[in-house]
């Protein structure tokens, strides 16, 4: 076993995350639920939805049975839907061509939709035993560092050093310990802001630590202007029903609803078609690569027009059954609808 490992091993059987949900009950659908909802977000925020959707889909086949619509109202809030749209797909996939059973090969599993190299492995690692590494955020920074490793992880060639060092770290035996071990590491320690080099286990032998360059590896991506976007909302009600229109199943929160969406003052004019009006308070939302300005419209309408294939007439009082955009749902109307909800 490499002296990077065994120190690692030592520290998580004393300090490592042991009672985290996913955790307990080890099952590959339960590690492949949470290992896809951590992407990209934290596990404080993580716990409660994981939890939700273990009630909801307790396994594969209820997962897989289940409607887009019902998988996405237990994600809403999460961000990054086509995860939750992916796991769905997925598991579909699962239930038809592995009668149910999570597959054991790591081609397979990263043929699903949504299942990269490093959740794959870790998935097989932690549920089998499998002796795959893994290279998600925390185990790049931390291995970045170790190494003295600059560049920016998501450069191809960064991130083929970065693979090849964590297959050369990997232990012969205590699989699933060493893979959470190197991913606490990076939660818990080696953070990308003020890292906790004076509680690490392997910081005698860090180059970060020894060369002063905990600060500025791994190398961050360069920056980008954010741009800004324009939309318009128009929450249309007629008596006690509301227009809500389904996104697209590609795109920013594909296969939720929303009201109808308009990106130009001439398409929402042509929709307003002089009916009432009330014009709410812009928002904006942040999203990786843009930010969203958008402003809420409330409109009475006399007639529940606007019926095709995307557009839905929901009561009030059901609009709890409907997945919506975390952004979204702040805007929807609390009777009596001519009232800002939040102001």
């Amino acid at each position: 076993m490499t002296s990077f490992a065994s120190l690692l091993l030592h520290w998580f059987h004393q300090h490592g995350r042991k009672t985290l949900p996913w955790q307990q009950d080890i099952h590959p659908y339960r590690v492949w639920v949470s290992e896809i909802m951590l992407q990209q977000t934290q596990v404080k925020t993580v716990i409660p939805y994981f939890e939700r959707f273990m009630e909801a889909f307790p396994d594969i086949q209820s997962l897989a049975l289940a409607t887009e619509d019902q998988v996405l109202k237990h994600w809403a809030g999460l961000g990054y839907y086509a995860r939750g749209r992916n796991l769905h797909r997925s598991a579909q996939i699962i239930q038809s061509e592995w009668g149910g059973q999570f597959p054991q090969a790591l081609s397979q599993v990263q043929s699903l939709p949504g299942l990269g190299r490093s959740t794959a492995s870790a998935i097989l690692a932690i549920c089998m035993s499998q002796p795959h590494p893994i290279l998600d955020g925390n185990v790049k920074r931390v291995l970045a560092r170790y190494f003295g490793i600059s560049g920016y992880p998501g450069d191809k060639k960064i991130e083929a050093q970065l693979w090849e060092k964590a297959e050369a770290c990997l232990p012969q035996q205590d699989i699933p310990d060493y893979t959470q071990a190197i991913m606490d590491l990076g939660a818990m320690i080696c953070l990308p802001r003020n890292p906790q080099c004076a509680q690490c286990p392997v910081q005698k032998n860090c180059i970060a630590n020894a060369t002063h360059q905990t600060a500025s590896l791994p190398t961050p991506k360069p920056k980008k202007a954010v741009p800004t976007k324009t939309a318009f909302f128009v929450i249309a009600r007629y008596r006690d029903h509301i227009l809500l229109e389904k996104r697209p199943s590609k795109g920013i929160w594909g296969g939720l609803w929303c009201p109808p969406e308009f990106t130009t003052e001439i398409d929402l004019n042509a929709f307003i078609h002089n009916r009432s009006i009330q014009i709410l308070a812009p928002r904006q939302h942040q999203f990786t690569h843009y930010r969203l300005l958008f402003t809420p419209y409330l409109m009475e309408a006399e007639t529940a027009f606007c019926h095709d294939k995307i557009h839905l007439w929901v009561p009030i009082k059901e609009l709890s059954q409907y997945a919506f955009p975390a952004p979204i749902s702040l805007i929807l109307p609390i009777p009596p609808l001519m009232e800002d909800p939040l102001r």
